[in-house]
């Protein structure tokens, strides 16, 4: 049975980075995961998603996805980082894929902002996902990281 993820954690918990891993792992069993991110994270280009760590794979934009492929099940997982800028229309459309077509999708991103507001594709991934996984990082004082910090000019 299918089922929809929500992985979040603070920045630079390596979300990236298991996604671009959780991709190449559907690769190495000959299996077809289609990676995706929302147009609004343009940080490292529109076609790219790239980890703090180094990693780096193509991508194809949220609204860009061929929904006509998803649908002939073209693709074993459908994997999409920076979940947080999703919308709610767009999460309804992942509990589709997964509820009516039995597809996986795997959603990474962040809870919460710098001031503890949920994300609106946080808040729906939190009220639909099937499983709810905290990926753990530690903040730079040596304590489990909570929360995200917003960095302008430096400050």
């Amino acid at each position: 049975m299918a089922k929809l993820y929500f992985r979040y954690g603070a920045m630079s918990s390596s979300k990236t980075a298991q996604a671009i891993m959780v991709k190449y792992n559907y690769g190495e069993r000959g299996q077809k995961a289609l990676l995706a991110k929302p147009a609004v994270d343009i940080r490292d280009g529109a076609r790219i998603v790239r980890s703090r760590c180094g990693l780096t794979d193509e991508c194809i934009l949220f609204d860009d996805i061929p929904w006509n492929d998803v649908h002939d099940h073209v693709y074993d997982c459908i994997i999409v980082d920076e979940a947080q800028f999703l919308t709610k229309p767009q999460v309804e459309r992942l509990v589709h894929i997964v509820d009516d077509m039995g597809i996986p999708v795997i959603c990474y991103g962040l809870r919460t902002d710098f001031q503890g507001n949920l994300f609106e594709g946080s808040q729906w991934l939190l009220a639909w996902a099937d499983s709810i996984e905290e990926v753990k990082t530690v903040c730079w004082c040596g304590h489990k990281a909570i929360c995200n910090a917003r960095v302008y000019n430096g400050k």
